[in-house]
């Protein structure tokens, strides 16, 4: 069988493949291969990783249609100016989830104007997103941010995502001031709604305009059958949307939860179905994040190479002895000397047993860490103020979710089934947590197709679904 369908993965340090057949509306997955990134010139080491797969065995037609998602960038720093701080940080959350953006600072009206400076001026983001006011409310604290960008010079594009009434006016004094500027529709026209999709766009279209000054990407953009480069964890989580959501033709696999552990960060996305279908009264008069049909959190301390130090320190040395296997002979000193090697050795490969139990471990501690952070809880103590009664679940509600999608590097190259149990022992002893109540089910991307059916997913979006509840054993659940 000859592929004609072909997904790359360009990350910092290796660009994956993987090559599909398209007929009459079904992938057949065929092969993946991967080659060191080429940073002279991209082209280079995408023909490596296509050429690992033709020496596999697989032919591809003449015609063969190529797509490509990207992390090498390590996504856009950004900074959100808004005016209400809670409601701020959310917006925020919402537009960079897919958008190929870190959101490193979120700065409301309520500090000092000194402090904003600070913080843009300490941080130099590439992206300002300029928030705040409702259509018809606070069109000040816009103006006044615009104002304070323009006395920084700031290199930054600014997102002009605020009160419609201000956006004009904020526009004209940017560019009198000479800075790059986009006008998107108000990221939350009222106080219930969130319009994140345009702003969104503009920030991945950032992304690329980075990712293209790289010597070959743009020759290589070219080269794809729809001209783009989508930003891999928008591909991730665009893949674990539709899987649980479903086409207009096709039901969903329903509510899941998505592990996505790399070397840096631990990412947790919860893809939640049925919150699409709450009224405005349910969803509460302010938006809120955990009632949000995706969500996702980054924990940017808890990667298992270059932040690998942050898992010990955020749970202690003994928590990780605790996670492994066996843990004789393994002292703390051992962990935290090992966890400094993978953070200076970033492309360390354990070479023991012992080390591969301990990242195992690593892991089991930075995913449950990070689980824990994602997911609602109890509420301990009352609250009359806020009508909250001892025992209340708060938050985001993952208690009667069942599936779990685990995808990064140590589940490819992990047994099977040492993945599976490191991943379920992160759901062990909940606590407090609105974790799922019964063990879930556990499915690792072991060939890591999830980028490549969230990118191809935009064009195919019946057949990716198919394939992917196939993948993960839900296509006979409907």
């Amino acid at each position: 069988m000859r592929a004609n369908t072909l997904v790359y993965d360009v990350g910092s340090t290796y660009t994956k493949a993987a090559a599909f057949r398209l007929e009459r509306g079904k992938f057949t997955f065929l092969g993946r291969g991967q080659s060191l990134t080429t940073l002279n010139n991209i082209m280079d080491g995408a023909a490596r990783a296509e050429q690992s797969i033709r020496e596999q065995g697989v032919d591809f037609d003449e015609t063969v249609q190529r797509y490509s998602s990207c992390s090498a960038a390590g996504g856009l720093r950004m900074v959100a100016l808004g005016y209400m701080p809670r409601v701020t940080a959310k917006a925020a959350k919402e537009v960079s989830m897919t958008a190929g953006a870190r959101v490193m600072q979120v700065v409301s009206a309520e500090e000092p104007l000194a402090y904003r400076k600070e913080v843009l001026l300490e941080i130099n983001p590439d992206i300002i997103l300029l928030s705040g006011g409702t259509d018809g409310g606070d069109e000040s604290c816009a103006l006044e941010n615009a104002e304070m960008i323009c006395e920084l010079h700031s290199r930054a594009t600014v997102i002009i995502a605020c009160n419609k009434y201000a956006q004009r006016e904020v526009a004209e004094k940017l560019a009198r001031a000479g800075v790059s500027y986009v006008r998107v529709p108000n990221i939350m026209p009222t106080i219930h709604e969130l319009n994140v999709k345009p702003a969104r766009e503009a920030i991945h279209e950032h992304f690329i305009k980075q990712i293209t000054r790289a010597k070959g990407l743009m020759e290589f953009r070219d080269s794809l059958a729809d001209h783009t480069v989508v930003p891999t964890p928008g591909a991730v989580l665009l893949a674990s949307e539709l899987l649980a959501r479903g086409t207009y033709e096709q039901e969903g696999a329903g509510s899941l939860i998505l592990v996505d552990i790399g070397g840096a960060t631990t990412d947790i996305h919860s893809i939640l179905p049925e919150l699409e279908k709450l009224t405005i009264e349910e969803r509460g008069l302010v938006i809120n994040n955990e009632k949000q049909f995706a969500y996702r959190t980054v924990e940017g301390n808890l990667g298992l190479r270059v932040s690998a130090t942050g898992i010990p320190e955020a749970v202690g040395p003994n928590a990780i002895l605790r996670a492994m296997d066996d843990p004789d002979g393994t002292t703390p000193e051992g962990v935290l000397a090992f966890a400094q090697k993978l953070e200076d050795q970033p492309d360390y490969i354990p070479q023991t047993e012992e080390e591969r139990m301990l990242e195992r471990a690593m892991a089991t501690c930075a995913i449950r860490t990070a689980l824990r952070r994602h997911a609602g809880h109890y509420a301990e103590v009352e609250d009359p103020v806020m009508g909250i009664m001892a025992g209340t679940a708060m938050g985001r509600d993952l208690r009667h979710v069942h599936r779990v999608l685990c995808v990064g590097g140590i589940f490819v190259h992990t047994e099977e089934a040492a993945g599976r149990t490191m991943v379920l022992r992160s759901f062990e002893e909940p606590g407090i947590s609105l974790l799922p109540l019964e063990e879930p089910d556990v499915i690792l991307d072991r060939n890591y197709l999830l980028y490549a059916m969230g990118v191809l997913g935009k064009h195919y979006p019946d057949a990716a679904c198919s394939f992917l509840k196939e993948y993960v054993g839900a296509a006979t659940e409907e």
